[in-house]
């Protein structure tokens, strides 16, 4: 019997990529083989987002790609631009099944149920139901989802529309996800969520209760946490997470705007004065701390001044880089019937100043790092003769390449930085390398 073959492309947030992989176990459960998705597959499985009109385009892009190279195979288009747009997906030529979010998790059998041919199937997402992801692709870590939704509904964003209300894991049953991917051999796991920040509101639990419960309970070395509201971030998580011997010193906060009357046009739940209090503190407590901040140029009413604003604001932020989004008008929101759009042009330029100033943040957050002392998990990826991996403070370093050092926590000295933008690294514990020894910065010290 010849193996039928799959091939996924994600686009989007992690929450995207846990959710695909979680689906992908269940065709290779079943006999499928996992392929690349430039390669000719029997089926084609694009997980799509909505946050950008770029993103829609890439999605539609991936469609086609998958059309032309194999013109008989099933392709399923499943996500936030599924669930949106069901009616444009399907008139796209290839397209055999649209699903929803929660819907997407039947993908196996709506596949294996369909007509090649004349099949096709679009079901919308039914919101209320939690449905536990985590990958599983990457031999070193996994992004564990552990809420989904959200009901901030800021000015700007479609997500609420596309993913319902904000809903969650139980403590319990993270935990006992963790325990599986432990058990796989991975060293990290990275918590991700539409709004994690909001974890247990409707069971009674908490995200500060869910993180003292990890710390206490999660047989896992080291432990993420991906980006989260600035209102939600209180000074008890930052607390636990400065004395935490599991949870890395990395945060990923979404700014948006340095500008306050931006802010509240966003429909934002804090103010600048808010923000800036939180990586305040933040660097009090853990001086070597990397923190990414999203933010967005181009908000209609965006003016010469207030983007002034943002840009001062940023520049005295001690954050180590940004993530820029040139704002991208979207139906359903309150944002797109808002006067006084900015022009694409404009757009353009503001996000090419935002961008060096990145560059600049994040050299001078390597420069303060450099010949420090650091623990990496190197990874199983290498090219040129080289590995990579991640401080606990997401410096990424390179090494050359040594089998024994893939998915091993070895401690580090940071060197110099490349023209690629990666530390080189000495090794500071080759002998305890070579018996396989995991090891981390604490008991080097002891």
């Amino acid at each position: 019997m010849q193996v039928r073959t799959i091939a996924f492309h994600h686009f989007g947030c992690k929450v995207n990529f846990a959710e695909g992989s979680s689906i992908s176990r269940q065709f290779l459960e079943n006999g499928y083989s996992l392929i690349d998705f430039r390669e000719k597959a029997d089926v084609y499985v694009i997980s799509t987002c909505v946050v950008t009109a770029v993103a829609e385009k890439k999605c539609r892009a991936a469609i086609r790609q998958a059309h032309k190279i194999n013109p008989e195979a099933k392709i399923a288009v499943i996500g936030c631009y599924s669930e949106l747009k069901p009616t444009e997906i399907a008139s796209i030529d290839g397209v055999s099944v649209v699903l929803g979010h929660s819907a997407k998790f039947n993908l196996f059998e709506e596949i294996e149920h369909l007509d090649s041919t004349t099949g096709y199937g679009h079901h919308p997402v039914p919101v209320g139901e939690f449905v536990p992801s985590y990958s599983f692709s990457e031999r070193t870590r996994s992004f564990l989802k552990i809420q989904d939704g959200c009901d901030y509904y800021c000015s700007y964003c479609t997500i609420p529309f596309a993913r319902g209300h904000s809903r969650s894991d139980t403590i319990q049953n993270v935990l006992s996800n963790i325990r599986k991917i432990a058990a796989e051999g991975m060293k990290e796991i990275i918590l991700t969520g539409v709004n994690i920040g909001d974890f247990g509101r409707e069971t009674g639990e908490t995200f500060t209760g869910l993180i003292k419960a990890l710390e206490k309970d999660a047989e896992i070395p080291r432990l993420r946490i991906s980006s989260i509201e600035p209102d939600l971030l209180n000074q008890e998580i930052i607390e636990i997470i400065a004395g935490s011997k599991k949870f890395m010193p990395h945060f990923h906060i979404p700014l948006q705007s340095g500008s306050d009357p931006i802010l509240k046009a966003m429909k934002r739940k804090y103010d600048t004065r808010l923000f800036a209090s939180r990586i305040t503190k933040i660097k009090e407590m853990m001086p070597d701390a990397c923190i990414a901040c999203d933010v967005i140029t181009g908000f209609p009413g965006e003016t010469v001044t207030l983007f002034q604003e943002t840009l001062t604001f940023l520049e005295n932020l001690d954050i180590s880089y940004l993530h820029v989004f040139n704002y991208s008008k979207r139906d359903l929101t309150l944002a797109a019937g808002l006067a006084d759009p900015v022009p694409d042009k404009t757009r353009k330029e503001r996000s090419e100043l935002l961008h060096a100033l990145s560059v600049k943040k994040k050299h001078h957050f390597y420069l303060q790092n450099e010949g420090k002392v650091a623990s990496v998990l190197f990874e199983s990826d290498h090219s040129d003769g080289f590995m990579q991996g991640f401080t606990e403070n997401y410096i990424r370093v390179k090494t050359p390449f040594d089998q024994e050092l893939v998915n091993q926590i070895i401690l580090v000295r940071l060197e110099e930085v490349d023209e690629e933008g990666i530390f080189t690294v000495q090794l500071l514990n080759p002998e305890k390398i070579k018996r396989n020894v995991q090891q981390t910065l604490p008991d080097a010290a002891s």
